[in-house]
This record gives C-alpha cells, sequence and structure tokens, in this order.
C-alpha cells in the first residue's frame, strides 16, 4: 500500500511539472524569445557548394560567425566562399572532403583545428536524393545514399563532439527531411536515411542530456519540406501556393533561427510538425487520406 502510495504520489509530481511545461511553453509562444549570439562560434557546414548549403554559410557569415566550408565539390565551395567574401563579415574558410569517408572526416577535423580553431557549431547539411520505385534503386545507390546522408553524419559527430566538450559548449544541427516524418514513394532509401537521422539525434540528445554536458551541447533536428535545391527534380505539388517548394535563403534562415533559439526539432514550415503529431493520433487510415488529399511528393526520375 506504501508503495503504491509513493507511485501515485510521483505520478502527480510529474503531472503538475508538465502542466506547468505547458503554460512556459504557451508563454514563450508569445512573448518574443531572446536569441543567443552566435557572433563568435566557429561554424563548421557540410554541402557548402550549392543549394541550402550555400546559403546557411551567408547567413552565418552574415552573423559574424566564423564559417568552415565542406564539400566534395572544390569549384562549387570555392564560389561558396568568394560570396561569403564580398559580404566582409565573418571569417570564412574552404575544405575539401567526402563526408562519407570516415578517414577523411577524421582528418579534416585535425586540419580544421589546426588551421582554424575548434568547432562550436556543426551543421550537417550534405545529402543526396535517388527518386526512383525501389525495385528500381541499385545496391550501389543504396548504399551511396546511406553513406552520404546517414553514416557522414555519425563521422563529424564523432570527430567534433570532442572539441565541443574540451570548450565546454557547441551545438549540432542536422538536416533530416519531411521524409523523415512521413513515408514517400520513389524515396524509400532516402525516406529510410531522413528517418535515421531523426533517430540519431534523438539519441545523442538523450546521451548529452543525462551525461555533464546536458546545459552546454545542444541539438537541433530540422525537417524541411522539398525546397528548390535540384534535388527535386520532378516535384509532385497538389497546392503550390500553399505547399509549393521552398526558397533555399528562407531555410536557411529559420535554420539559422532555429539554432539561435535552441529548438530541438523543426519542420519548415512549422505547421507541418503539429500536422503530423496530430495526425499520428489518429487511426492509420485517416493519415492515409489525409497525405492522398495533399498529394505532394516527388515523380520517379526514370520515367
Amino acid at each position: 500500500m506504501f508503495s503504491f502510495l509513493q507511485d501515485l504520489l510521483q505520478f502527480l509530481v510529474l503531472f503538475v511539472r508538465v502542466l506547468i511545461e505547458l503554460i512556459i511553453v504557451l508563454l514563450r509562444s508569445i512573448v518574443p524569445k531572446k536569441l543567443k549570439d552566435i557572433s563568435e562560434e566557429i561554424v563548421l557546414i557540410t554541402g557548402t557548394g550549392h543549394g541550402i548549403g550555400r546559403e546557411l554559410a551567408l547567413h552565418y557569415a552574415a552573423y559574424g560567425s566564423t564559417v568552415v566550408c565542406v564539400d566534395i565539390d572544390e569549384k562549387n565551395n570555392m564560389e561558396t566562399v568568394q560570396e561569403v567574401r564580398r559580404l566582409n563579415r565573418g571569417a570564412v574558410h574552404s575544405f575539401s572532403c567526402d563526408v562519407s569517408k570516415r578517414d577523411q572526416v577524421l582528418a579534416l577535423a585535425k586540419r580544421v583545428q589546426t588551421e582554424v580553431g575548434p568547432v562550436s557549431v556543426l551543421v550537417n547539411n550534405v545529402g543526396i536524393m535517388p527518386t526512383h520505385p525501389l525495385p528500381q534503386q541499385s545496391a550501389e545507390e543504396i548504399q551511396r545514399v546511406f553513406d552520404v546522408n546517414v553514416f557522414s553524419q555519425f563521422w563529424t559527430i564523432q570527430a567534433f563532439l570532442g572539441q565541443m566538450k574540451e570548450q565546454g559548449k557547441g551545438h549540432i544541427i542536422s538536416l533530416s527531411s519531411i521524409a523523415g516524418l512521413v513515408g514517400l514513394s520513389n524515396l524509400v532509401p532516402y525516406c529510410a536515411t531522413k528517418f535515421a537521422v531523426r533517430g540519431m539525434m534523438e539519441a545523442l540528445h538523450e546521451e548529452l542530456r543525462e551525461g555533464p554536458y546536458k546545459d552546454l551541447i545542444k541539438v537541433t533536428t530540422i525537417f524541411p519540406y522539398m525546397t528548390n535545391t535540384g534535388l527535386c527534380k520532378y516535384p509532385k505539388v497538389k497546392f503550390p501556393t500553399i505547399l509549393g517548394l521552398l526558397d533555399p535563403k528562407q531555410v536557411a534562415m529559420r535554420i539559422v533561427e532555429a539554432h539561435r533559439s535552441n529548438c530541438l526539432e523543426v519542420t519548415i514550415p512549422s505547421c507541418l510538425m503539429y500536422i503530423n503529431n496530430w495526425t499520428r493520433l489518429l487511426p492509420s487510415s485517416c493519415g492515409i487520406m489525409l497525405k492522398d488529399y495533399i498529394d505532394s511528393g516527388v515523380e520517379s526520375d526514370l520515367n
């Protein structure tokens, strides 16, 4: 009986704490949140040769951050660096690396620490997206999409997390996708990688939360809707005025804002997180009906 009362008391305490947290979150949504200063950060971004990665480099530099641009394409990466330098704000550096190769990432981490300094912000942006039905996906394609979209993030986190711990501060931002919340046809391997990124980041958050770096090293997972970067070769959009392809500049702006707000998970646009969470409470058949109504995704590039 005494044990039961203890358990009941603990549950009531939890219930009250949850209510208080809900009130705090509601108030924060009303009162403008103070964004943290990132002008002194060394920000390493993968996949800066084009698209969201290039726009992220420009945004971080505009805030005065030291930006480390990493891409396998040296030519495009240097074009990004030149654009950033024209801003005359934060310092910018270029490094060539195939981040899907662990040995190259570990070597990169040593070079960056020696030539630039210890990284305090890591943005895992790089990704590829083969778009055709699973039976037409080759073994090489499936392996490559996991190497680039998932394993590269493991290697960069392992390589740079130690530098953050030494500084007693840090922030890891990883790009998943709306395809990491909802399965889509012609994107089976891609969806699997983006669901994997979500799981990896949620588990990493737990590890950091339970250790001595609970309030020192933050994580943020970003779930963008389809973005006009060239990855979506044949987008399928039923409501272009509401759910058209996103502008990479706007996506980059929202990512930096999520970083400065210490958000844990963010969809772009933000309403999609709420729609997904509420839909998951409904019977699966209702979720399928909603998905059929929205009818967005990508067509096969083999047509």
